[in-house]
């Protein structure tokens, strides 16, 4: 942990120790704006399930991950949990230890007539740094690497399609780390950390406001998202 240099720097590193922040260590702490009204809830019987389709993404600390996926609009629900290892049914500590082959992710249902695939992984290119190997601002890890899971041809196909944009935008002068794979079992996560933001506001501000996430995707792509 970087030791900081004010005394309010002081406690909100222990407010995020307090917190059990299981996405990582601090940083030196700087402002965000980790919370936002909440979007108008979906009606369920407007939704045609037919629409309905499925995307998983891992891209660092999933609380912040289904936070910002959800102020997409068209995205439906999100779920938080673990995809790409060896073991069935791991827990937390399981996939923390790094030795599982798990990487934190999110699962999202999204409404096709509100929103296409294309946009969702564009929105979530810009929801990542992606050039960090196994990590993310101060979460680092194998738990931590980015990728986009694919569930079906079409979707490998716009994934494929996007890395290959993101590559030649000239944009970034690292290789692009992201990996496009096909789907794997998706274990949704303990129930404390599922929508760990609005269960705990303060703790997941003190984390984001710590970690530098936000400060990276400005720099990198000039806003962040909320």
């Amino acid at each position: 942990m970087k030791i900081s240099r004010s005394l309010g720097a002081f406690f909100l590193c222990v407010i995020c120790l307090l917190a059990l922040a299981a996405c990582g260590p601090m940083t030196e702490p700087a402002a965000v704006a980790a919370s936002a009204p909440p979007r108008p809830k979906v009606d369920p019987s407007a939704i045609d399930p037919r629409n309905l389709e499925t995307a998983t993404f891992a891209g660092g600390c999933f609380w912040s991950m289904q936070r910002m996926m959800d102020e997409v609009p068209g995205v439906i629900t999100t779920t938080v949990g673990y995809s790409g290892g060896t073991v069935a049914n791991p827990t937390y500590e399981q996939v923390s230890s790094e030795t599982t082959g798990h990487a934190e992710s999110v699962q999202v249902i999204f409404d096709t007539a509100e929103i296409t695939y294309t946009t969702l992984v564009m929105d979530y290119w810009h929801m990542i740094d992606p050039t960090q190997m196994d990590q993310q601002a101060c979460d680092a890890g194998s738990s931590y690497r980015s990728i986009i899971f694919y569930n079906s041809a079409e979707q490998q196909t716009v994934a494929e399609a996007s890395k290959k944009a993101i590559e030649g935008s000239g944009r970034f002068s690292q290789p692009i780390a992201t990996t496009v794979e096909s789907s794997m079992p998706f274990y949704p996560a303990e129930d404390y950390h599922q929508k760990y933001y609005l269960k705990n506001p303060e703790n997941y501000a003190a984390y984001r406001a710590g970690c530098g996430r936000d400060e990276r995707l400005v720099a990198i792509w000039g806003s962040a998202p909320q």
